[in-house]
């Protein structure tokens, strides 16, 4: 009796243990609104892990973003896509906050960039102030809340990460209060027959399975048959009380008539293995569907370090006769979990559904550098591009090629060489490499241009091709006209778009003097704001210059009245 109750006890004491090593009385909220996500930690997204969390701001831009502590700024990032306007604080505790997708900086930080700006006279820039230059207090507003960068509406992206390894950890870790009582969501359950001899419901392909709810909340697959090694996977998604986002859930666990076969949870992970993402889903469903499958078994080529338990990589070996009963917790960080029942008979039976073969010559061998001549141009992948082995399909072409498509995840760049040597100079400064996207829309890929070849490096494969653009782009004013009084505007804004290449870089001059535009991409906007007063001059001549990636430039001038 003492030794059950010792290991009971044991038990009560090391179970919150990943959250009690993180302190929970040393930061303050970001915001002083209630915190509501938008997303979790760990949530799964295209080739990334969620390395934050997403905090409504009410739909509103704006509001103070809060230091969570004493510290000082070590790292100031501003760009136009990923996480837009970005401030890192180091706090002596050992940890560095991190808040991106910002409006603008407090009035100090604010400042500090702006001068940067200037002085490299490029809106974008990544600064890494002295240990101590830029302190900031606990509380004090070091930012405001906006929607920069990669963001689809208004939010901030918060993080907490090692100042030492800087591995992010689960911000909700950390003693932060958000109001979830709800189970997270069950929406498909798969097996997998993932030995060569293995049959699962009669297919030696992934089968979904069908369950139902039981009155206790628990869910109940219908009875699977099988031989061989098999293996499960789930999609689904976690919500809090307070919000619909269907956001990602927090851990999984797998046993196997009461023994654990998996678990891994989203405590922490490395920038360096986020990519193997595209491992841990079924990739080949997601490039088909859209849909996000979690296997719950691990495979060979997956290197992440977010397995706390693993017994034979999950997979589950099922013998002729012998039964098992495969049981799977998802549960989100404050606890609420989902119980999914799986009763597995091991029973041989002919298989009525077989895996699809692939008609192709072409194979590649992951572990290997593989190179193709597809007329128009040669693909490089090199070793340990993609994660296994595949037959891939390859179209060849005069001036298109095709690349299998997007079942397959591409874990490095490969490269694809066009031949330009029958174009004429003219003819290939406005000449570039585009991928086709599902509407046969060209999109440009970054093209190195040297001696008679033209030059990509991507992950992406798909259909590619030499696309020529010779319309420069379009530059509208938004809110002003030629010869305009604008005595009470705060702001100055202007409207860039371009046809097919994309904008590559824009400069704009008042009365000759560089001035700050701020670049938006998702509203194609040039804006200059009026705060920063470079000329004094009551007649104002503007100038601004925008190129695309193939070099065509347009240049717009006004002139404006301002006292």
């Amino acid at each position: 009796m003492r030794l059950n109750l010792f290991g009971i006890l044991f038990l009560f004491f090391i179970a919150p243990k990943a959250q009690e090593k993180y302190p929970k009385d040393a930061f303050r909220a970001p915001l002083d609104i209630p915190l509501i996500l938008a997303g979790t930690f760990g949530e799964l997204r295209s080739n990334h892990f969620h390395s934050g969390i997403d905090i409504k701001t009410q739909r509103r831009e704006g509001l103070p973003i809060r230091a969570i502590a004493d510290g000082t700024v070590t790292r100031i990032k501003v760009s136009h896509w990923g996480y837009g306007k970005a401030l890192y604080v180091a706090h002596p505790n050992g940890y560095t906050s991190v808040y991106a997708h910002l409006q603008k900086f407090g009035p100090e930080i604010e400042d500090f960039v702006k001068n940067a700006q200037y002085q490299k006279q490029s809106y974008e820039v990544e600064l890494f102030p002295d240990y101590g230059e830029l302190e900031v207090s606990k509380g004090t507003t070091i930012a405001y809340s906006g929607n920069t960068g990669g963001s689809s509406g208004p939010h901030l992206h918060f993080e907490i990460r090692s100042s030492v390894t800087e591995k992010p950890t689960n911000p909700l870790l950390y003693g932060y209060e958000i109001r979830d009582a709800t189970n997270p969501t069950l929406l498909g359950l798969f097996g997998y027959p993932l030995s060569n001899d293995a049959v699962l419901n009669q297919s030696t392909k992934k089968v979904q399975l069908n369950f139902s709810k039981r009155p206790d909340g628990s869910f109940l697959a219908d009875r699977v048959t099988a031989i061989g090694t098999i293996g499960f996977g789930f999609n689904g998604f976690d919500r809090q009380d307070m919000a619909a986002n269907k956001n990602g859930v927090y851990a999984v666990k797998q046993l196997v008539n009461g023994k654990v076969y998996s678990e891994y949870d989203f405590e922490t992970f490395s920038f360096g293995e986020t990519r193997y993402i595209n491992t841990l889903i079924d990739y080949e469903h997601f490039g088909k569907y859209g849909q996000r499958i979690q296997k719950c078994f691990k495979e060979p080529y997956n290197r992440l370090s977010i397995y706390k338990t693993l017994h034979n990589d999950g997979k589950i070996n099922v013998k002729q006769g012998l039964s098992c009963n495969v049981e799977l917790y998802i549960s989100d960080v404050k606890g609420n979990e989902v119980k999914v029942i799986i009763p597995v008979d091991g029973k041989r039976e002919l298989p009525q559904i077989g895996k699809e073969t692939t008609n192709t010559n072409d194979f590649v061998f992951a572990s290997k550098p593989n190179s193709f001549d597809l007329g128009a141009a040669k693909v490089y992948f090199p070793a340990n591009t993609f994660y296994e082995d595949f037959p891939i399909h390859l179209e060849k072409g005069k001036d298109t090629i095709t690349i299998h498509n997007n079942s397959v995840a591409a874990h490095r760049n490969f490269t694809i060489s066009f031949d330009a040597t029958g174009f004429t100079p003219e003819e290939k400064k406005q000449l570039f490499i585009a991928r086709l996207d599902e509407n046969l829309q060209p999109r440009h890929s970054k093209t190195y241009k040297r001696d008679g070849s033209f030059t990509t490096r991507t992950r992406a494969l798909g259909t590619y091709t030499l696309v020529k653009d010779s319309v420069a782009p379009t530059i509208v004013p938004k809110n002003f006209k030629e010869r305009q009084w604008l005595n009470n505007y705060r702001y100055l804004s202007v409207s860039i778009t371009d046809d097919m290449s994309g904008i590559n870089s824009y400069n704009a001059w008042l009365n000759g003097d560089w001035i700050l535009m701020e670049y938006e991409p998702k509203t194609n906007t040039l804006t200059y704001n009026f705060d920063d007063k470079v000329s004094q001059d009551t007649q104002c001549e503007l100038r601004i210059v925008v190129t695309d990636n193939v070099g065509n430039s347009s240049t717009f001038t006004s002139t404006f009245f301002r006292k």
